[in-house]
């Protein structure tokens, strides 16, 4: 059992919380991180990463009257989630742990009056952080053991990488730093290089990342406006929960006014929202008070539920990873879950990396009201590789100024043997 590897008052969390084994980031993290390493670890959201790092926290706690930890989170929702996941295993220690979060929209000024006593445990985002340990100085860190940055890509994209720089900058040189990322951008490795000597790097390979219990279907949209597709589809899935994927802040807003236009119950996720909104739309989402979720990738971080049913990529994400990042939103909690996504033939070869780690797609279409299965894959390379010659062929063979009779059929026939010729060659090439 895995409750051996831990305190009493631990083991007891674990049962309540009702694991029955760790997961493999889990198994990977907990051992090193216990013995002090520092870890920089890739795994997607609700691979349980935030027990990862908490659980050998909480062993190593020496509850000495000063600050032992600073966990970091991007976005006030992670940050509360996190606090709310340390409080569910503080509550079952017979000695207090004090844990406190620091995000925005709360009273400042009494929060400060607070650190006349410090935490055990700091839990919090990068602006409010910077604010307490490096404006005011009021949060001493200097005295910390450990420093967790969770989702640290988020934080590089939203330009917080200055901010946890200073706030590391004012912790010991002896520091045991843990970061985890859904992605490791390479703006990422001089922050990495700088704080963390020899660090154990973890890394969830791509074809282990991506869920085996998700049906992965892809529908063409070539002709068709995707706005009227994606309503079609939603009529015949009728989903419990969906989180529809767009790659823009403008595309979300857009897409979200037009579902409510068509009489749709819909949230949307973006970082745009004000916080008061924002909020109020996280709680409804949690709330299953909505039936379709719009939103963004770093946006949809900040959503923690296990009851999405469909994900649906509006847009196909640019890097293959945010791929496997977006449809590990549904099939979580052994549930089972289906993600949809539209697709032209400007999308194969993404396609062809995404078959590359392991992930099997469907193709469909929609017919007479119902999603049915569609051959158009299987005629797939063939009619790329035919179309693209017949574009360079039709490039090349100037059109005339003066249209004459029987011109089309003329140049149909020019482009035809040009294209033959073209396809010889790239043969020729390839062997």
């Amino acid at each position: 059992m895995i409750e051996t590897k831990f305190k009493n008052f631990i083991k007891e969390a674990i049962k309540e919380l009702g694991f029955k084994k760790l997961t493999e980031i889990q198994e990977k993290v907990i051992p090193n991180a216990i013995l002090g390493k520092s870890i920089v670890g890739r795994s997607q959201t609700g691979s349980g990463k935030t027990h990862a790092f908490l659980f050998p926290i909480f062993e190593n706690l020496e509850l000495n009257g000063d600050v032992e930890a600073v966990i970091c989170s991007p976005t006030r929702e992670l940050a509360e989630q996190i606090y709310l996941v340390a409080n569910q295993i503080a509550k079952h220690s017979k000695e207090r742990i004090d844990i406190r979060l620091y995000t925005g929209g709360t009273d400042r000024l009494r929060e400060l009056k607070q650190l006349s006593s410090q935490p055990t445990i700091a839990i919090g985002t990068p602006g409010k952080l910077h604010d307490f340990v490096v404006k005011e100085q009021k949060l001493l860190v200097h005295t910390t053991s450990v420093f967790v940055i969770d989702e640290a890509d988020m934080a590089l994209e939203d330009g917080f990488l200055e901010e946890l720089d200073q706030v590391a900058g004012m912790m010991k040189s002896e520091l045991q730093m843990m970061v985890f990322s859904a992605t490791i951008p390479s703006g990422l490795e001089p922050f990495l290089k700088k704080y963390l000597d020899n660090p154990l790097f973890i890394s969830i390979e791509g074809e282990k990342l991506a869920h085996t219990n998700i049906e992965h279907f892809l529908i063409a949209t070539k002709y068709k406006g995707k706005d009227g597709l994606l309503c079609n589809l939603l009529d015949i899935l009728n989903p419990y929960l969906s989180i529809i994927f767009t790659n823009t802040k403008k595309k979300t807003i857009e897409l979200a006014a037009y579902l409510r236009s068509k009489g749709y119950t819909v949230g949307e996720i973006h970082g745009d929202l004000p916080v008061r909104i924002r909020k109020q739309m996280m709680r409804r989402t949690k709330n299953l008070q909505f039936q379709y979720i719009v939103a963004t990738d770093i946006a949809a971080r900040g959503i923690d539920i296990d009851d999405v049913s469909h994900v649906i990529n509006y847009e196909l994400p640019t890097d293959v990873e945010f791929y496997i990042h977006r449809t590990g939103r549904t099939a979580r909690a052994n549930n089972k879950g289906i993600a949809i996504s539209f697709y032209d033939y400007e999308s194969y070869e993404y396609l062809d990396k995404l078959e590359e780690k392991n992930i099997k797609f469907t193709f469909k279409e929609i017919k007479n009201g119902e999603l049915v299965d569609s051959k158009i894959r299987n005629q797939r390379t063939k009619k790329v590789f035919v179309s693209s010659q017949h574009e360079q062929a039709n490039a090349m063979i100037k059109k005339t100024k003066k249209v004459k009779p029987g011109y089309k059929k003329k140049r149909a026939k020019e482009v035809e043997k040009l294209a033959k010729r073209l396809a010889k060659s790239s043969k020729r090439r390839r062997k």
